[in-house]
């Protein structure tokens, strides 16, 4: 009795039969290869030392040295190729970019909040910007306006237009971390264009009210007026708001019908 109770732990148990990384040896080993890259001894394009190099200069086993590259490649600071070296990168916003297209997919909120979280980040972002901001930004703004007006109308053409434009907002206000976390919502953030300009009643006036909307948080940025490119983007948000939950909540509503009828 005693054994079929435990065989069937056994099978039960989803991490039966796995080794244990030691997590303390991984970590320092982390920790090594990061102050390398921080303070130069390995720069985006270097290869990374193979693992039983690693595993040889820091005496850890090379399942050790294997799983703090993995780790390693999941921050975005390695990239591992099959069959080629591993080399260090330039930080990007991929691995927050995977974190939250999982986080908004595995709640039936999850757009709603990823608005609010847009809503709470964004007008902050364009005071910094109007602060910050160089004659580079304010072209970059500038170019990436005429590509929209160009766009009006034409959804696929104007949502990458406008995802370019708040990263390019982001990018102005200076803040690598905040240029990382909106580049990081990008999946996200075309979602919620997409449902919002899925609209069928918008009418041309309306695509132009969008687009001025977007001039008036450029022309208080190159104006240097931190308070007035906060309002703008607020009430940017504001405008949208209303239709971007209703239709939010519908397809929360289909969410919940699909995980109903799932088998």
């Amino acid at each position: 009795m005693h054994r079929r109770t435990a065989s069937a732990a056994f099978d039960d148990d989803p991490f039966a039969g796995l080794d244990v990384v030691p997590t303390r040896l991984g970590d320092t080993l982390i920790a090594r290869i990061t102050q390398a890259i921080h303070d130069g001894r390995l720069k985006p394009g270097d290869a990374l030392p193979s693992e039983a190099r690693l595993a040889a200069s820091f005496g850890v086993s090379k399942p050790i040295a294997r799983e703090a590259i993995r780790q390693l490649a999941a921050m975005g600071v390695v990239n591992i190729q099959q069959g080629k070296v591993t080399r260090v990168q330039a930080l990007d916003a991929s691995p927050l970019d995977r974190f939250f297209r999982f986080a908004v997919r595995g709640r039936k909120t999850g757009l709603t909040e990823a608005v609010e979280l847009r809503r709470i980040l964004e007008p902050p972002i364009a005071a910094h910007s109007a602060e910050r901001r160089s004659a580079a930004d304010v072209e970059r703004l500038d170019f990436i306006l005429a590509r929209m007006e160009a766009a009006l109308g034409d959804v696929p053409r104007w949502i990458e237009a406008d995802l370019d434009f708040h990263e390019a907002v982001a990018a102005a206000s200076g803040n690598r971390l905040l240029d990382f976390q909106i580049r990081g919502l990008r999946p996200v953030i075309r979602e919620v264009m997409e449902i919002f300009n899925s609209r069928e009643a918008r009418t041309a006036a309306d695509w132009r009210k969008t687009y001025q909307r977007h001039v008036l948080v450029v022309d208080s940025i190159r104006a240097g007026d931190a308070d007035a490119a906060a309002i703008a983007m607020n009430k940017h948000f504001e405008a949208a708001e209303a239709a971007i939950a209703e239709l939010a909540t519908l397809r929360e509503g289909d969410h919940d019908h699909n995980d109903g009828t799932r088998p």
